[in-house]
C-alpha cells in the first residue's frame, strides 16, 4: 500500500466525541479533513463507499495510527484484494497477533453488498479508535477489521437492490459475489474463494469472537437492530450460555440506556412451524455466526433495521460493535477461558445433533412490533419505507433457539479414501486436520448403507441439496493407499462431524460433495466411539 505520509488533524478529534451523539448528524459533526470521511458522510448518507474508496481510506488510517496495520484477508473472484485492518498488535502478522495473548476479535462488513452499513460503521470505528476514543480496547483486545468481504458485489450497484430498504438513495451493490453466490451460505462448501479466504484467514489468525454486519427486512417491528448468537444445537454450551445470558443481555441493556434504542433477539413474525411467533433464521453452519460457533468460537450476527434511514442504521451497528468490543475488553480472560475449555473438550462418544427444530423461549415473551411509513425513492420513484416511531408491545410464542431433531454419536475417526480428494481438500481448507496413509489398510469399520436419498428439485447456490436416511453397519474394510483419517478428537471436532456425518443437514453429503447413492453408498468409513481400531499411527 501506498504511504500517504498523512498524520491525523485535531478537527478529527472533535469527529471522535461526536460520532457517537444521537442527536448530532454525523455528516455535519465537525470540518474534519475529508481524507478520513466515508463516502457515506461526504454525500450526506445519499451514496455508500465504494471499493477503492475502502482501500484508500483504510491505508490512510493505518498511516494515521501507530496501533493500526493494514494487511489482507485474501481475494475475491474477480482478483479484488480485501482489506483487513488489525488494531492492537505489533503488526499485522497472524503470528504477531496470536503472540500477544490478547483476545481477538473479528468484525466483518458487507458480506451482502446491499447491506452496507456494516462497512460504513466499521470505518467510522477505527477512525475513532485512531482519534483516542476507545483507549482501553488494545490493553486486552486485538481487532481484525475486514469492512468489505463481498467486494465484488459491492461495485455492482444499482438504485432498485434492496427496493424498500431506506436507502442509500444513490444505490447500493448487490446481494451476492461476482459468481451469484450468496457468500452466507457458503462456510461449509467452500465453493467460492471469498470464503476459502476467510476460512484460511479463520485458521490463520483463530479469533475467539467474530461480529457479522448485516441488514435485516421483511417484519415491521420496532427495534433499531436485532442479532444472534450461534443457533446449532451443537454448538458448546459454555459459549451460547455466555452469549445469551450475560454478553448480549448486558449489550441490549446499556444500548437502551445510552441511547434510548431498542435490539432484540433476529426474528421474523410469521405462521411458522410451531404455529405464530417470532421465529429467528436457521441453524445450520452455512451461515456465519454459526459456523463460528461450530469452530468453539463466539459468533455474533447484527442486522440492522432496514427501514431505519441509511444514517440511523450506521448508528445502530456502530453503537452495537462499541458495546460488543466494551464487554469484550472487561471480560477478555473470560472469553478466551470458554474457548480454550471448547477446544480440550473432546466430542467422542457425545451426541451431536445433524438436523434441529425450534425451540421455544420459555415464560411469556413480548415482541415490540411497529410500523411504516411509504415514501417515493427520489430517483426511481419506486416505494421505499420508513420506520415510525410506533411501538406496539405484542406477546406471542418466541423460537430464537434450537434444539436437536436428529442426532448420532460422534465416532473416533473417520476414513475417506482417495476418491474423495474433493471433501479432503475442502477439510483442510477448513483447518481440519488430516492424516494421509501411504500404505493399503485392513480394519474394522463403520460402513453407511443408504437405504434412500432425496435430492431437491431445484439447484440451490449451485448445488442439489440432498437428503440421505440410512444406517452404520460394521464391516471389515481395505483402505487403499492415500486413505485419510480424520479423527474428532480434535479442537475442530464438532465441525468435522457436521462436514462428515452422512445425516448432517449441512455436509459435504447434503451438498453433494460426498456422493450417496443407494448402490453404492457414501465413500465414507467410521471409527466408532469405543473401537479398538488403530488409528493415526502406521501410515
Amino acid at each position: 500500500m501506498p504511504s500517504f505520509g498523512f498524520r491525523l488533524p485535531a478537527t478529527l478529534l472533535l469527529v471522535a466525541s461526536l460520532a457517537a451523539s444521537p442527536c448530532v448528524p454525523l455528516a455535519a459533526q465537525a470540518p474534519a479533513d475529508a481524507l478520513l470521511l466515508t463516502r457515506a458522510e461526504r454525500t450526506g448518507f445519499v451514496e455508500t463507499t465504494g471499493y477503492e474508496e475502502v482501500v484508500t481510506l483504510a491505508s490512510r488510517l493505518a498511516e494515521a495510527s501507530d496501533d493500526i496495520h493494514l494487511t489482507h484477508l485474501g481475494y475475491t473472484q474477480e482478483g479484488r484484494r480485501l482489506p483487513l485492518l488489525v488494531v492492537g498488535a505489533p503488526d499485522a502478522s497472524p503470528e504477531a497477533v496470536r503472540a500477544t495473548g490478547k483476545t481477538r476479535v473479528y468484525l466483518q462488513g458487507n458480506i451482502h453488498a446491499g447491506e452496507v452499513c456494516g462497512k460504513e460503521a466499521l470505518l467510522m470505528l477505527l477512525r475513532r479508535f485512531a482519534a483516542g476514543a476507545y483507549p482501553d480496547w488494545s490493553d486486552s483486545l486485538v481487532l481484525l477489521v475486514a469492512p468489505i468481504y463481498n467486494a465484488d458485489g459491492n461495485e455492482r450497484v444499482r438504485l432498485d437492490h434492496r427496493r424498500l430498504q431506506h436507502g442509500p438513495v444513490g444505490g447500493m451493490g448487490q446481494r451476492p459475489n461476482a459468481m451469484g453466490l450468496d457468500l452466507n451460505r457458503d462456510h461449509t462448501k467452500l465453493d467460492t474463494p471469498e470464503a476459502r479466504s476467510l476460512v484460511t484467514f479463520l485458521t490463520r489468525y483463530d479469533p475467539h469472537v467474530g461480529v457479522d454486519l448485516h441488514t435485516t427486512n421483511g417484519t415491521r417491528h420496532a427495534y433499531h437492530l436485532t442479532y444472534a448468537p450461534p443457533l446449532h444445537p451443537a454448538t458448546p454450551a459454555g459459549i451460547d450460555d455466555y452469549l445469551r445470558d450475560e454478553w448480549l443481555p448486558q449489550v441490549t441493556r446499556r444500548v437502551e440506556e445510552k441511547r434510548g434504542w431498542a435490539y432484540h433477539h433476529y426474528g421474523n413474525a410469521y405462521d411458522g412451524p410451531e404455529g405464530p411467533g417470532w421465529y429467528t433464521f436457521d441453524h445450520r453452519p452455512r451461515f456465519s455466526n454459526n459456523y463460528l460457533g461450530l469452530r468453539n468460537r463466539f459468533g455474533i450476527l447484527s442486522e440492522a433495521y432496514a427501514y431505519l434511514t441509511f444514517h440511523d442504521r450506521i448508528r445502530a451497528s456502530l453503537w452495537f460493535v462499541e458495546e460488543i468490543l466494551d464487554f469484550a475488553s472487561q471480560n477478555a480472560g473470560e472469553i478466551r477461558r470458554r474457548t480454550e475449555e471448547a477446544d480440550r473438550r473432546s466430542v467422542v462418544g457425545r451426541e451431536l445433533a445433524t438436523r434441529a427444530r425450534y425451540l421455544a423461549t420459555p415464560g411469556d415473551p413480548t415482541i415490540l412490533m411497529g410500523a411504516v411509513d411509504t415514501l417515493v425513492h427520489p430517483y426511481s420513484g419506486a416505494p421505499i419505507l420508513r420506520r415510525r416511531d410506533h411501538v406496539v408491545p405484542t406477546p406471542m410464542a418466541e423460537f430464537v433457539a434450537f434444539q436437536p431433531a436428529a442426532s448420532e454419536v460422534a465416532p473416533q475417526a473417520y476414513y475417506l479414501p482417495p476418491s474423495a480428494e474433493d471433501a479432503l481438500r475442502r477439510l483442510e481448507a477448513h483447518g481440519v486436520s488430516v492424516v494421509r496413509y501411504a500404505e493399503a489398510r485392513e480394519l474394522p469399520v463403520d460402513r453407511f448403507q443408504v437405504d434412500s436419498v432425496s435430492v431437491a428439485d431445484e439447484p440451490f447456490q449451485g448445488r442439489r441439496e440432498r437428503t440421505v436416511w440410512g444406517r452404520w453397519i460394521a464391516t471389515v474394510e481395505t483402505l487403499p493407499p492415500g486413505s485419510a483419517y480424520v479423527s474428532l478428537d480434535q479442537p475442530l471436532g464438532r465441525l468435522a462431524f457436521t462436514l462428515l456425518e452422512p445425516a448432517s443437514d449441512d455436509g459435504f453429503v447434503a451438498w453433494g460433495i460426498l456422493e450417496a447413492t443407494s448402490e453404492s453408498g457414501v465413500a465414507l468409513y467410521r471409527v466408532p466411539p469405543n473401537s479398538s481400531a488403530p488409528g493415526r499411527g502406521g501410515g
